[in-house]
């Protein structure tokens, strides 16, 4: 099979090839026993190391019950299946528009019941008001060259942000100081903003959490990153959605999210940053 075309996508299934080809060399078998052990040919085996052929699940299971590694396949098989689709490109996603982006994860917000967000850089998706999500995707949109569909995509922003006054769910946020003195809107409709978000930490499912600046830190800050109940991990960067399944992944973004979370201020005196921010305005 020839290279996949997306590098991405081929980088990772090399990955698992790799991980897949260590765990027989530390077993101490040879490609020709894998094989024995797995009851298929000696050249599948050399064919799944070499990343020429991705293993299926039942293959991923076959080769850790062989190397006695059967602890490692629920992390090889979620990685096997984000190899085709752990980077959603931006550009694809964009090129008919930005609703389209907003749209895609309408599915995944209605069915997660705790969602865990943190956030570096901007307001979080789900707390902005609609002149913020406007000059946000206006921003995005003129970067990216991407078709003029942003009344459209704030829309679909907005509809989607319902679930936030869905009580059955659960919201926890952690949001960097810098991000509500970030200007990437006018003065009128930040201030909005940050007043939007004070009305939000009223809400009896809504956890708001807010690093200061000045405080020392136990961790340092980091891209932002959406945990979906304990599944799924979307973390952002300037070319990709990264979509994270492994166990292992969604394990060490959870405890980068809990150790975040402890050194945040809340109540009265996240309140405080927030109305100092909005002082600064002035």
């Amino acid at each position: 099979m020839p290279p996949h075309p997306s590098s991405r996508v081929q980088m990772a299934r090399e990955a698992l090839a790799g991980r897949l080809r260590e765990i027989r060399k530390d077993a101490g078998i040879s490609g020709r026993e894998l094989a024995v052990r797995c009851g298929w040919s000696e050249s599948k085996s050399s064919r799944i190391e070499n990343a020429r052929t991705p293993p299926s699940d039942a293959d991923i299971e076959a080769w850790c019950r062989a190397c006695a590694a059967d602890d490692q396949s629920a992390d090889l098989i979620a990685a096997n299946r984000q190899s085709a689709d752990a980077h959603v490109q931006w550009r694809r996603l964009q090129r008919s528009g930005l609703r389209r982006l907003q749209e895609s994860t309408g599915d995944l917000y209605r069915h997660t019941k705790m969602f865990r967000t943190y956030v570096s850089d901007v307001i979080p998706g789900f707390l902005q008001t609609p002149g913020y999500a406007t000059a946000l995707l206006s921003s995005i949109a003129q970067f990216r060259g991407t078709p003029d569909d942003v009344s459209a995509a704030v829309a679909a922003r907005m509809r989607r942000n319902e679930v936030l006054g869905n009580g059955v769910r659960r919201f926890s946020f952690v949001l960097e100081e810098s991000v509500l003195r970030y200007r990437l809107c006018g003065a009128e409709t930040m201030a909005a903003q940050l007043g939007h978000l004070l009305a939000v930490m009223n809400l009896q499912n809504v956890a708001v959490g807010i690093l200061p600046l000045a405080a020392q830190r136990t961790v340092w800050p980091m891209p932002t990153f959406t945990i979906f109940d304990d599944t799924r991990v979307h973390a952002d960067t300037l070319d990709a959605a990264a979509t994270l399944t492994q166990p292992s992944q969604v394990e060490l973004y959870s405890r980068a999210f809990e150790r975040l979370s402890h050194g945040a201020v809340r109540g009265a005196a996240a309140r405080s940053l927030i109305t100092d921010a909005l002082a600064s305005l002035d």
